[in-house]
């Protein structure tokens, strides 16, 4: 009896540590002073790049020139970027200025789902818009039948379909998980990984998951965009664009597609800046100052308010 007496002890006391009803998130940095440091360059980043990223919008939509399939594209890309730099920015600003910085459970996965939901919505959308940029060098000639209305909304609906199939997938088994009374997880925002460090249960399912939903969401968008560029030889005319997804996909297969024992926290949230806060905000900066289109619908705004 006596032998069995600690198991059942210790039963009890995961039982009664597995109540995490919030959790802290330890924020980018443990230095103190380089937290207003970094609050305001963050915010700043974060200014530049809804500022950037609404203008985009806002000249898309007032532009009749701009209404086809790819500013379609490029809009709706604007809008993820959005929705993802505030899914993730604004809590993250509120670490360095915070003694702690909690999180509920409910919005920490909700923050979880919204997360996974716009990365892999863009990931998708920027396959679409390689394919897009193809069809416009290669085939020019069927480029409006190719690339209708039919055609588009189908693409982009399928697109948001993929992005909530995954973001479903993850929070459902992050739901699974039973999580120890250590609620501090070292991380800016809630990702899967330093969660899996706070359970309490298994988590082989959701490293399975993780490994093999990511390993599509990276391969099967990088293949499709390396070769729609391949195809039409535009390497050297999207150089920067390619960049941007260099960094959005590199980032991200270096913390998702790695075991986590040879990724140290400190440098998953490194990698994690990468596709959180620098592709949002260069995203307005490439399609913008490197767009000839987008200058002309800025030029002919900017006069319509002047003359105004």
């Amino acid at each position: 009896l006596s032998l069995l007496s600690p198991p059942d002890t210790d039963y009890r006391t995961v039982a009664e540590n597995s109540s995490v009803t919030e959790f802290i998130l330890e924020g980018l940095t443990n230095h103190q002073e380089l937290q207003i440091p970094l609050f305001f360059l963050f915010l700043g980043f974060y200014v530049v790049t809804v500022v950037g990223i609404l203008s985009l919008i806002t000249l898309t939509g007032l532009n009749s020139h701009l209404h086809n399939p790819t500013y379609f594209f490029l809009y709706n890309l604007s809008f993820i970027d959005f929705c993802y730099s505030t899914v993730i920015t604004p809590k993250m600003l509120m670490s360095f200025v915070s003694t702690k910085n909690i999180i509920s459970y409910a919005g920490c996965m909700t923050q979880l789902f919204f997360f996974t939901f716009f990365a892999v919505s863009e990931s998708f959308i920027l396959s679409a818009m390689a394919y897009d940029c193809y069809v416009t060098i290669c085939n020019p000639l069927v480029y409006t039948a190719t690339m209708s209305p039919q055609v588009c909304l189908p693409i982009l609906l399928g697109l948001y379909v993929m992005g909530f199939a995954r973001a479903m997938a993850h929070t459902a088994c992050m739901g699974r998980l039973t999580f120890c009374a250590n609620n501090l997880v070292d991380h800016f925002r809630c990702d899967i990984l330093p969660h899996l460090e706070r359970s309490c249960t298994s988590t082989y399912v959701n490293e399975l998951v993780v490994f093999v939903v990511v390993g599509i969401d990276i391969g099967v968008p990088t293949a499709t965009i390396f070769i729609s560029y391949g195809r039409s030889k535009a390497f050297s005319t999207c150089s920067s664009h390619i960049i941007a997804v260099s960094l959005f996909f590199g980032s991200g297969a270096f913390m998702y597609l790695k075991p986590s024992s040879l990724l140290p926290m400190n440098l998953g949230k490194v990698s994690s800046l990468f596709y959180t806060i620098v592709v949002p905000i260069l995203n307005p900066l490439i399609y913008s100052l490197r767009n000839k289109d987008i200058k002309i619908a800025m030029k002919k705004t900017l006069s319509k308010k002047s003359f105004s």
